[in-house]
């Protein structure tokens, strides 16, 4: 039961959620609808309501109220007054306790309940009478952290240098044997001595973070025994997940953030954080009500123009934010410039990033979250990467996001993959992928560095699974294998899933490092998916978003590590050659009648326009006339078909630097151990040879 509650001031309607300042506490909060909102104050671990009182002033839309002689600590919750009227898309229900959208630490454990459901399970269009508050999540009031940053400072690693590594907390130290027992799956671990010597050994120069906002599991996972690994599912846009602190929750919990973020800085790389502002965790018009739904349902998300009982839903998850609407937008804009400037990441790639730019008309590249993220004085200086596809209609936006953002280019993947495993492809559409796919993004005077190159991603196949299996093998997901792609563009390489045949294991080891090779000297910006470079396998689980286990964590005790030196040789070869600048290349002469790029077929003459789209021959060389180094010519050979091949040189002398079929890279300067080539070259199928001229 509740005490007497405790007198409220008029506050102020701003910052948005819980605010301390000299002798007290600012509550504001956001409804356009409500008729009231009540303050619910609690005991320091949650269970107990102490009081609660209703915020006692409202301006425009926001209702606030300020307590004097409150401090951190304080735990609260939310309750919203209003309609019941679900077809004009108003769920209010003061049954439920309502976490702050703003708030920056969650008290308490989720664990799905009935009592969560804002309707009734026998007449949605009633709601729930039940009172959930004692299984409804919390915020604590947080003060400062006291955290000592140093002279912490952003690499701030230009584009055109840049070497993305998209990796799991959890799962890239999980298994790891150099990681003490009690720090494995921890922000922690992610900056410990092994991983950072790891990642210097690599060269990759920023981590990509799947999602760490605090996410909870679906209901439906958690009947069949499993998780949400991938934690795209959303609780707290401004809290790091519990469960990847190794040191406790809370004040810990944030400043083991903070420390992983320091000293992956101090070692060079920067820190992106996978985020998921297009929909929430309270899933679909039949799902829980935690936070939003409850506070202004027509408010936060989008509603379905022809029955405003449903959500639209461009997200598939259930929900989608409106970003239309300006408190929305608010919400996002706060959380991103609170992990900026609390936390020192340095840069954000956006799931389903075409939601946040819908309008009325479907997506705007001039939408209101666009604009203020290029005029945020804050967050215009960080790196902006875009997954620029949803599955709502015109939801395929590859090219077309603002000048500054970089976006998931998946037409590189499919092409690459189709070419080196035996689909349909041709050379015009690989060399316009190894390009930066100008065809998206140069007519929209983006740079080259725009396209995000990628072969694997944690959603699919990973590297070792592309080259060994034909068809998903999803079976532990419980959903009788339907889920996942059944487009993989994959070859099992002559047996399904492991193999003792030499010739298959030959085969598959000169495939992923063809794909390695293809996508780490190609223009644009890489990402190497995590455990790619270990050989790592899921078992043809092309899905693993609920496999929180030895599936998903990486393997480090069997790692391929002559695929780890490989992929570390390529990183470097990269930095060093610089084959491609960040401007287009037109194929144009210069004054000493050098081009900067010439194709060239089989037999030495540049390829005629049939030549790029037969789909019989895969074997291509690309001669990089005046290399960014101003030394003389690079040329790239390559033979993506079944058989081997010869390749006519250009004139002069030309030293190996890199040859796939053999597994070797040997530096800039080439093979001197072996005579010069010169006239016909051979080149292995599945192959990928890498050459330069001796003289200019």
């Amino acid at each position: 039961m509740s005490g007497p509650a405790q007198r409220l001031d008029a506050g102020r309607p701003w910052p948005l959620g819980a605010s301390l300042d000299a002798d007290g506490i600012n509550f504001a909060v956001p409804s356009t609808h409500a008729t009231a909102i009540e303050l619910c104050v609690y005991g320091d671990d949650g269970r107990s309501e102490r009081w609660r009182a209703p915020l006692p002033a409202r301006t425009d839309d926001v209702w606030h109220g300020r307590l004097p002689g409150a401090g951190a600590g304080l735990v609260y919750g939310l309750r919203a007054h209003g309609p019941w009227a679900p077809r004009e898309g108003q769920r209010f229900n003061p049954a439920k306790l309502l976490l702050d959208p703003w708030a920056r630490e969650i008290v308490g454990e989720f664990r799905w309940d009935p009592r969560h459901r804002g309707d009734d399970a026998a007449d949605p269009a009633r709601p729930d009478p039940r009172d959930n508050a004692d299984v409804a999540c919390k915020a604590r009031v947080v003060g400062d952290d006291g955290f000592d940053w140093g002279d912490d400072a952003s690499p701030r690693t230009a584009w055109a240098n840049t070497v993305l590594y998209e990796v799991h907390v959890r799962g890239f130290s999980r298994r790891h044997p150099g990681v003490p027992a009690a720090q494995r799956g921890s922000f922690a671990a992610l900056a410990g001595d092994a991983a950072i010597a790891h990642f210097r050994r690599l060269g990759v120069t920023a981590l990509s973070l799947l999602p760490v906002q605090q996410f909870i599991s679906e209901e439906r996972l958690v009947r069949l025994g499993l998780a949400n690994y991938w934690g795209y599912n959303t609780l707290g846009f401004f809290c790091p997940h519990p469960a990847y602190g190794s040191a406790g929750g809370g004040q810990a919990l944030r400043n083991e953030f903070r420390t992983m973020v320091r000293r992956l800085h101090a070692a060079g790389l920067e820190v992106i954080l996978d985020v998921v502002y297009n929909h929430s965790a309270e899933t679909d018009e039949l799902g829980p009500t935690l936070s939003w739904r409850g506070l202004d349902n027509a408010g936060w998300y989008r509603l379905d123009p022809d029955d405003r009982a449903r959500y639209d839903n461009p997200t598939g998850c259930g929900n989608a934010f409106d970003l239309r609407t300006p408190r929305v937008l608010q919400m996002v804009m706060d959380s991103l410039r609170w992990w900026v400037e609390q936390m020192h990441v340095d840069g954000f790639r956006f799931d389903l990033a075409p939601v946040l730019g819908r309008g009325d008309a479907g997506f705007d590249r001039r939408a209101a979250f666009f604009a203020a993220l290029a005029q945020d004085p804050v967050l215009a200086r960080v790196k902006l990467i875009a997954e620029p596809w949803d599955i709502g209609p015109g939801g395929y936006q590859l090219g077309n996001f603002p000048t500054g953002w970089r976006e998931w280019n998946d037409q590189f993947r499919d092409t690459v993959r189709a070419f080196w495993l035996g689909h349909p492809a041709d050379r015009g559409g690989f060399a316009q992928r190894l390009c930066a796919s100008s065809d998206r993004f140069q007519q929209r005077l983006r740079l080259p560095s725009a396209s995000v190159n990628f072969v694997t991603a944690h959603d699919g196949f990973t590297l070792r699974d592309l080259v060994s299996y034909d068809q998903r093998h999803n079976q532990a997901n419980g959903e009788d294998n339907r889920d996942g792609h059944a487009h993989n563009l994959s070859w099992n390489c002559g047996a399904e899933g492991d193999s003792a045949d030499p010739a298959v294991r030959q085969r598959r080891a000169r495939l992923q490092r063809a794909l390695l090779a293809t996508l780490l000297l190609a223009q644009g910006t890489p990402m190497l998916g995590a455990g790619d470079e270990l050989g790592h396998s899921q078992r043809g689980n092309n899905n693993a978003y609920c496999q929180d286990n030895e599936l998903s964590w990486l393997a480090w005790a069997q790692a391929d590590e002559a695929l780890v030196e490989w992929t570390a040789a390529l990183v470097a070869l990269r930095r060093h050659a610089r084959l491609f600048p960040d401007a287009w290349l037109n194929g144009q002469a210069d004054a000493a009648g050098r081009t900067d790029l010439a194709w060239l077929r089989a037999d030495g003459q540049p390829l005629a326009p049939a030549d790029w789209h037969d789909p019989t021959d895969r074997v291509l060389g690309a001669l990089f006339g005046t290399p960014a180094d101003g030394g003389p010519p690079w040329l790239l050979l390559v033979n993506g078909g079944r058989d081997d091949a010869d390749m006519q040189l250009p004139e002069g002398r030309w030293r190996l630097v890199l040859d796939t079929a053999a597994g070797v890279v040997v530096g800039q300067g080439g093979d001197t151990a072996t005579p010069p080539l010169a006239g016909r070259c051979p080149l292995p199928a599945h192959g990928v040879r890498l050459l330069r001229r001796l003289d200019r």
